[in-house]
């Protein structure tokens, strides 16, 4: 039932694309990286987060494991086949940086319609292009996957992606995240250098009317949230800003991944810290130092 309902969100994304209205943005899933898979995992199982082993990609020379929720999304953990090594993937120095939240992407349920959208509003395109992997029970995983813009995929907007195979080979709710009440990727914090910038790509991709603006000290950035989106854009503060370093350091992408989830106690009872408020809403984060830099943290429902 949970992937029937997912198809019909991508069916009317889909037909928001054709009709040139403002684009709706479902996350398809949210990609953590790190230079040693398995030392990430751990990471995650110690604060109740078990991931699902996924296997080894088809290209780029990585392999992955999921953390997959109710609503059809998905953390996605990466890392390279042989742990430390530099790979082809457009993450490789991300990795090599445990850098964390590295990229992102919204599900499609016709990408070569989608891809001609961008393209009519003036954005370079690559693909759609297929990828796959094969997972341990040995299913052959396919799909196509195409990237906005000249940075690396899913930096800034997202890369979209169609499956040629049953979603639910890909993705299915794993037991740790049905055990803490989580449902799904509810928001993706994306770092950049200029905030304007980033707020006219998106509302020139998108069609979205201005984001409502907040600073945010305590996380060190300023906060532009497209409402009704799961975007929200992040640049530094100021220059002693832990952001400034890393936008210097690894450039634009995303830093953050907010969790939904249905009882926000519960949910947080490991979280480190007292929750803070982000555009009405609560916010809580889990110890990024125990998650290998990771900032993962769980926003309360509105």
């Amino acid at each position: 039932m949970r992937m029937l309902l997912f198809g019909f969100v991508l069916t009317m994304l889909a037909a928001a694309f054709a009709s040139g209205d403002d684009v709706l943005l479902k996350v398809d899933h949210a990609t953590v990286c790190s230079s040693d898979l398995n030392a990430m995992q751990d990471a995650f199982s110690h604060l109740g987060l078990r991931t699902d082993y996924g296997g080894p990609h088809a290209r780029g020379g990585t392999h992955m494991a999921v953390l997959g929720f109710e609503d059809g999304s998905y953390l996605e953990l990466i890392g390279p086949q042989r742990a430390g090594a530099e790979t082809d993937s457009d993450w490789s120095r991300l990795m090599l940086a445990d850098a964390g939240a590295c990229a992102w992407a919204v599900g499609s349920a016709n990408i070569d319609a989608d891809v001609k959208r961008l393209k009519a509003s003036g954005f370079p395109v690559s693909g759609p292009i297929a990828g796959g992997r094969k997972t341990p029970d040995g299913k052959l995983l396919q799909w196509l996957v195409a990237a906005v813009g000249t940075a690396k995929a899913g930096a800034t907007l997202p890369f979209t992606i169609q499956d040629r195979t049953p979603r639910e080979w890909r993705v299915k709710p794993s037991v740790s995240s049905r055990e803490k009440g989580l449902t799904g990727v509810e928001a993706v914090v994306l770092g950049v250098k200029d905030l304007e910038t980033a707020i006219g790509l998106f509302r020139k991709a998108y069609g979205w009317p201005a984001p409502v603006l907040e600073d945010h000290p305590q996380f060190g950035a300023k906060l532009a949230h497209f409402s009704g989106t799961p975007v929200i854009v992040a640049t530094p503060l100021g220059a002693d800003s832990w952001l400034t370093k890393r936008l210097s350091d690894l450039g634009e992408s995303p830093i953050a991944f907010l969790l939904g989830a249905h009882d926000f106690e519960k949910a947080t009872h490991q979280a480190t810290g007292s929750p803070e408020s982000w555009f009405g809403r609560r916010i809580a984060w889990f110890d990024a130092k125990k998650l290998k830099g990771a900032r993962i943290g769980i926003i309360a429902a509105r």
